[in-house]
């Protein structure tokens, strides 16, 4: 008796019963294997357009158990993907035939509201980290959904609507525990391996699998100024002209994102509008509450919207509000730019395109930045695009595949046609599976640096289950 599994080098080769006894022996987490109970739910991702198997899966439940898996997949020359929320569009969470290190057990949040930090293991959700942090008024920049892990999100850059005012989530990261390709626990911090951790405040999953963050806490909230303005399609350019001029001038407090998308049945809207085109403002105001209602009324009184329902409401709430139109399940095919300004020229592409729609769940997410991001020098951390003031996520979203070739074409198209505005820069985070050409793209100047590390610290290129930076001095990337 045995298991097939997947080598790095290609091929398969039989692991026998007495070694994954041995692996079993070293572990306080489970080993779940194809046809055992949970092992499906283990292998399932949010995106549905991934469906790998995995040989073997070990649901570490402590850091010690990451590193036994670690040593376990470097001693077998094993193919390896890390799992932490499993949110990650192009499905690096999850291989095919080989080991999968699925930290989603690693659940623990510990704030300290005197030092205002807190401790993070790589299983936590941004829901679960935010409801923890709330408790004592806290909280750190994460992202906009709440079932989002942590540990991708971080690893990648993270932003949402607190980053104007404070920063990335790497910018509040002080610290972190990493396990290496050779199974060792680090610190890495400005103090200790400081290498490291410049590398992984941006380089995703390449230099180790985290299994502990430190951040810094900020007094937010218990309640934010958030909600929705909503107009027809027809008023967008408008409306859109007056919001990229608006928004130059607001206080860092202020952050303002839209959408252009077929209008869900929200409560607040008129049913007559349910699957009509719609541009949506998302404003969120983490200041004074009173300071935010004048910040924001020139915005919200322009033109003539179907739907104003931005009001005070809990930061933890706002942070799921978006939840229902992101559940796990669906299919999923996202591009990804990011610009400096808005154009009248983008305008229009985006217009033209939001009429083109093909899902009542596909839309066009254009996200703000700048403000506190921007502050942080460009070679400060691996994530280096520091100048961009927005990026749009074609979010291409559906249930059936037979719309597939339809609802992905419209993306492709829709990217190419705003590509001549864009930076040339690109998330590391929203990359889909098929986008590794665009990893220097996503690195910059900083590229270079990075593949020198990923020698120091990968050098067999182990954890290569991400947008893979590959081992070797490689020049450094023209800066875009």
């Amino acid at each position: 008796m045995g298991l097939s599994i997947r080598a790095a080098a290609g091929g398969e080769f039989a692991v026998d019963d007495a070694t994954l006894g041995q692996l079993r022996s070293s572990l306080s987490g489970t080993v779940l294997l194809p046809g055992t109970p949970r092992y499906d739910v283990a292998r399932t991702v949010w995106n549905a357009m991934i469906d790998r198997s995995p040989a073997l899966i070990v649901q570490c439940a402590s850091a010690d158990d990451v590193s036994a898996a670690v040593r376990f997949a470097a001693d077998h020359g094993l193919v390896v993907a890390v799992r932490g929320g499993g949110h990650n569009i192009a499905g690096s969470a999850v291989c095919d035939g080989g080991l999968m290190i699925d930290l989603s057990p690693m659940k623990a949040v510990r704030v300290d509201a005197r030092r205002r930090t807190a401790w993070v293991e790589p299983g936590v959700t941004l829901g679960e980290f935010d409801a923890e942090a709330q408790k004592d008024g806290l909280a750190t920049p994460l992202g906009i959904n709440s079932t989002t892990g942590v540990a991708g999100l971080t690893l990648g850059g993270g932003f949402g609507w607190l980053s104007r005012r404070l920063g990335l989530t790497i910018d509040n990261l002080r610290e972190a525990e990493v396990v290496l390709a050779s199974g060792t626990r680090v610190r890495a911090s400005e103090r200790e391996h400081p290498d490291l951790f410049w590398a992984i405040r941006g380089g995703g999953g390449n230099f180790g699998i985290v299994t502990g963050f430190e951040f810094q806490l900020h007094a937010i909230g218990p309640e934010v100024l958030s909600g929705l303005v909503v107009h027809p399609l027809s008023a967008a350019r408008d409306v859109l002209r007056f919001y990229r001029d608006f928004v130059t001038s607001t206080p860092e407090e202020f952050v303002c994102w839209f959408v252009l998308r077929q209008a869900p049945p929200l409560p607040f809207l008129a049913p007559e509008w349910h699957g009509k085109e719609i541009l949506g403002l998302a404003i969120c105001y983490s200041g004074d509450l009173a300071e935010g209602e004048r910040v924001s009324r020139p915005l919200r009184a322009f033109g003539n919207p179907i739907a104003d329902v931005v009001a005070p409401h809990p930061y933890a709430g706002w942070q799921q509000a978006l939840d229902p139109l992101l559940t796990a399940g669906a299919r999923n095919y996202w591009k990804s730019h990011d610009f400096r300004e808005l154009s009248d020229g983008l305008i229009d592409v985006f217009v033209n395109a939001a009429g083109r729609i093909p899902d009542p769940q596909t839309e066009i997410a254009f996200a703000q930045l700048g403000g506190a991001v921007g502050r942080v020098p460009t070679d400060a951390t691996a994530y280096t695009h520091r100048d961009a003031q927005f990026v749009v996520n074609i979010h291409g979203r559906w249930a059936d595949p037979a719309k597939d070739a339809a609802c992905t074409r419209w993306v492709r198209d829709l990217f190419n046609a705003a590509t001549p505005f864009a930076t040339g820069g690109v998330y590391v985070n929203f990359l889909t599976q098929e986008e590794g050409d665009r990893v220097q793209a996503a690195y910059g100047s900083n590229y270079g640096r990075l593949a020198q590390l990923k020698t120091q610290y990968d050098p067999a290129n182990l954890f290569c289950g991400n947008q893979n930076i590959r081992p070797g001095a490689a020049p450094a990337a023209t800066a875009v």
